[in-house]
């Protein structure tokens, strides 16, 4: 039961930073194309591990990741009022750079099977 109430919270909180990086966000820090790729709570859904991954250069990485940790605050409380809970999970940002390696390797598999390789 607690399981899925977290599974269920995580997707939850998930939709509910994208829109708010979309509309209530705005920090010139944040640069690129931001996506959410995973929101881990724990079981009493009283801390969350968001990961994010940003498509451009290590600097706009760097700056969208500071820019997030200074509106942690903010997206806090937005996410308490929005989905009703009655704590607001503690959150820690990281960098997620999986969908870039698995660009790179698409890529080289393309190469491989073109013969460019």
């Amino acid at each position: 039961m607690a399981l899925e109430r977290s599974l269920r919270v995580s997707q939850s909180i998930k939709k509910e930073i994208a829109s708010m990086l979309q509309r209530d966000i705005r920090d010139e820090r944040i640069s690129g194309l931001v996506s959410i790729t995973e929101v881990e709570m724990t079981h009493d859904c009283r801390s969350a591990r968001v990961y994010i991954s940003v498509f451009g250069d290590d600097e706009a990485k760097k700056k969208t990741l500071e820019a997030l940790q200074d509106n942690v605050g903010m997206m806090r409380g937005e996410i308490c009022r929005r989905l009703r809970l009655r704590f607001a999970p503690e959150m820690q940002i990281f960098l997620d750079d999986s969908l870039e390696r698995g660009a790179k390797v698409s890529e080289l598999l393309g190469k491989i099977a073109r013969g460019e390789v």
